[in-house]
């Protein structure tokens, strides 16, 4: 999968830009508050119709505007790409080689994207909700099929919350609502399961390769072990989840553990460790990525580097394959990143303005 262009215009700080990344390693450089994020943001936004730093989309338009488009082209396979997205009047629309999109969910996996933030320690360090989330993303973009799961759990959960709440509390409907989380539930455990095992494997051989000496496996832990009962479980818990005014049981409290050496990386592992376990997770997701779709999904890295010390930053540069396309930003001086120029397409950025640098 390739990213051939980003137009950008009217979004967050940037200029009316156009960016044409290699299709291997790129190096957006420049200090601080330039845009460099931004660019990324951008790109994030085209492919999953959401940022990594604000729900809100008014907040992403340029000095308090009342707009902003984006169209990122793209190759997937051999068939051609292209994603428009535009929020205009606190409407967002999306169109996908011309056509408009009716579901904003139709645009997941059209451009499969792998983003690492230094915020993503929070996978490590951060609430289960945050592992949740990062499962969700990952699986909505290889299976249309789980992603309508995802959705309808999540309608049939808020349903019966409501329901919950409610003074008179209907047994039938609670039932109906009961059957329906269910059979998606189901699909969302089943599916979790695998794909955490998958990456548990590949993630311990990265692990390896940029810490030595030490272990890191991933192990699924949901809160209904057994997908056939969920509906029981549901229904003797319906006197404490009226009391509560919400559903205490099911997949929307599942946790995925992380462990370094055998330990609760959240509860015991150290700064460090914590930092290069969250970038492992998100290298895992691409390799994942490659063997569910048959090719590598666009790596971008945020200040990655920076997150590590210069043994490790070393190994992280060797551990992205070299088959993927990667878009990388840092405030670093060029010179001091450990990958070979001759093999890079380098980008300086001021301003919210971007310019290549000559080959």
């Amino acid at each position: 999968m390739i990213l051939n262009s980003l137009h950008c215009r009217c979004f967050r700080g940037l200029a009316d830009m156009v960016f044409t990344p290699g299709p291997r390693v790129n190096i957006i450089y420049g200090a601080n508050a330039q845009g460099k994020t931004s660019v990324l943001e951008a790109i994030l936004y085209a492919a999953t119709t959401r940022s990594h730093r604000t729900t809100v989309d008014a907040e992403l338009a340029r000095h308090g505007g009342h707009e902003f488009h984006l169209i990122a082209e793209a190759v997937a396979g051999d068939c051609p790409v292209n994603i428009e997205a535009h929020w205009w009047k606190r409407a967002k629309r999306f169109k996908v080689n011309g056509v408009a999109q009716a579901r904003l969910s139709d645009i997941l996996g059209r451009i499969c994207v792998v983003f690492f933030s230094p915020e993503d320690i929070a996978l490590v360090k951060g609430a289960a909700s945050s592992r949740r989330l990062f499962l969700d993303m990952e699986l909505s973009q290889l299976h249309p099929a789980y992603l309508r799961a995802l959705q309808q759990y999540r309608q049939a959960l808020r349903q019966r919350n409501e329901l919950l709440r409610c003074r008179h509390c209907d047994a039938d409907m609670l039932a109906v609502w009961e059957a329906q989380l269910a059979e998606h539930g189901s699909t969302l455990i089943k599916e979790r399961d695998v794909a955490t095992r998958d990456l548990s494997a590949i993630a311990a051989d990265l692990y390896g390769q940029l810490v030595a000496d030490e272990t890191l496996e991933l192990a699924y832990q949901p809160d209904i072990s057994d997908p056939d009962l969920i509906e029981d479980t549901l229904q003797r818990t319906r006197t404490a989840d009226i009391t509560r005014g919400s559903t205490g049981r099911g997949p929307h409290r599942d946790e995925m553990e992380i462990r370094i050496a055998g330990k609760n990386a959240r509860s015991y592992g150290s700064q460090g460790q914590q930092k290069s376990a969250a970038l492992v997770l998100k290298l895992a997701e691409v390799e994942l990525m490659r063997r569910r779709v048959g090719e590598y999904p666009v790596v971008l890295l945020d200040e990655a580097p920076a997150e590590l010390d210069s043994d490790r930053s070393k190994r992280l540069f060797t551990a992205i394959p070299e088959a993927a396309q990667a878009v990388i930003t840092t405030a670093q001086p060029v010179e001091l990143l450990p990958v070979s120029r001759k093999n890079a397409a380098l980008f300086r950025i001021h301003g919210g303005n971007l310019e290549q640098e000559a080959g």
